[in-house]
């Protein structure tokens, strides 16, 4: 499997290196007002046999506000002129989605949250084997159980540090940190010379969790440390992966290396501070870099991308997995609408282009130019693997919601150990109940 990723990412440094760069954008993470978007033009070919309102449920509140999912559904309404598609966005979506999904009001077509076990997600998603795309994407197994299908990845991304050129020139950084030490003195010098070193966006809270769960195979070096810890009582430990992320980032706070307002969520005005040049960093997603670009309004060339150096070692790693997956409500009242939306927005739309995302479908070429940077650092290259049901099932029991909350917690807590210690007494207790 890294072989093959590894051949698929060195198609896209050859291909970024004669491309122009290119545009496009992901979280926004609280809110759920409805926006409509118009029917767009039918033509003569259109499917007029599926018909039906549907409402999208979605994180990505700046494609509503900007006109990219109107325009996404003029094409899509341009196949079935009788569907009409409305949005809730969410910006803190993963916190909102699953309390709306309780309640069966989640929408018809969602991202799937990622608390719910593979084993559950016939009590919430239809199945959608009939798509007929799943030899086509990537990451397919992923939300699948018991021979069917229930979510499609919308694009693959793997996490670094995504930086302003011209901050890293005007504080005198002339070569990119290759381990933990020159990434601190990178920081320090950005601090001198007036200039935010790394937004971590604690306030927007999601994004909290590239420091936790989000970056456990990129800090332990191992893909399955996350379904290892079902076997463990006491996962959470100061000289694992979590101990490493989160030491980090406390590290970054107390030396003031990061943004001095921590409680509000500037996630929206941080991309324009990356993109100006007032702060330098972020640790995200190659998916960040196109909204930096057209929301922040950075030129392509600024903004590059490199593996994180999560330690001294040398060796800095690179984990390629999916980002959210699409499904469709098992009570949606407009079934095939539905998932002739999401097959759409999967296959044709070019959302996962515009994202910045490395493409979900197999048969697609992989478009952002700064891999070739990211790439040129020779990263260990390592895929994801489908998580354990059993995860899910403890963290849900033991009521750890992995949203970036417990990571905010413990970044400013007093002991470390003390909230370390927490977490594992409710994971140990979650699973003595389950019996696991």
């Amino acid at each position: 499997m890294k072989r093959r990723f590894a051949m698929m990412l060195s198609v896209l440094v050859a291909l970024s290196l004669v491309l122009a760069a290119c545009g496009g954008s992901k979280n926004d993470g609280n809110g759920g007002t409805d926006n409509t978007a118009g029917n767009g033009q039918s033509n003569a070919g259109g499917n007029t046999e599926i018909s039906g309102e549907i409402v999208f449920a979605t994180h990505r509140t700046d494609l509503v506000d900007n006109g990219t999912y109107d325009r996404y559904v003029a094409e899509f309404n341009k196949q079935y002129p009788n569907v009409k598609v409305k949005y809730a966005p969410y910006t803190n979506y993963e916190q909102d989605i699953r309390v709306k999904l309780t309640a069966g009001d989640a929408g018809d077509v969602l991202m799937i949250p990622t608390n719910i076990a593979n084993s559950e997600l016939g009590d919430f998603f239809a199945p959608l084997n009939d798509l007929n795309i799943f030899d086509q994407v990537r990451f397919a197994d992923f939300k699948a159980y018991d021979g069917n299908y229930y979510g499609v990845a919308t694009g693959a991304s793997t996490n670094g540090i995504v930086y302003n050129k011209k901050a890293f020139e005007k504080a005198g950084i002339t070569e990119i940190p290759k381990t933990l030490d020159e990434f601190y003195e990178a920081c320090q010098k950005l601090k001198d010379a007036g200039i935010v070193p790394i937004y971590i966006n604690y306030g927007a809270q999601w994004p909290m969790s590239q420091w936790g769960r989000n970056s456990l195979a990129h800090f332990s070096g191992d893909v399955n440390f996350e379904n290892n810890m079902v076997e463990m009582d006491a996962p959470f430990q100061l000289d694992n992966a979590w101990g490493i992320g989160l030491n980090i980032v406390r590290t970054l706070i107390e030396k003031g290396y990061t943004e001095e307002d921590l409680a509000t969520n500037n996630w929206e005005a941080s991309k324009v501070e990356i993109a100006t040049g007032n702060a330098a960093m972020y640790f995200l997603g190659n998916w960040v870099i196109n909204q930096i670009i057209e929301q922040g309004g950075a030129a392509p060339e600024d903004i590059g991308f490199f593996p994180f150096p999560h330690d001294n070692s040398g060796t800095v790693n690179a984990v390629l997995g999916p980002d959210y997956f699409m499904g469709v409500s098992k009570d949606s009242k407009n079934l095939e609408a539905a998932k002739a939306f999401v097959k759409f927005m999967i296959m044709e739309s070019g959302y996962d282009a515009d994202s910045g995302f490395i493409p979900i479908n197999k048969n697609n070429e992989p478009t952002l130019p700064q891999m070739a940077e990211f790439m040129s650092y020779n990263p260990n290259i390592l895929e994801s693997v489908p998580s354990d049901s059993r995860f899910n099932e403890i963290a849900n029991k033991a009521q750890i919601p992995f949203t970036g909350e417990e990571i905010q917690q413990a970044a400013v807590a007093k002991d470390l150990q003390a909230e370390f210690d927490k977490l594992n007494q409710k994971w140990a207790a979650a699973k003595k109940e389950l019996g696991y």
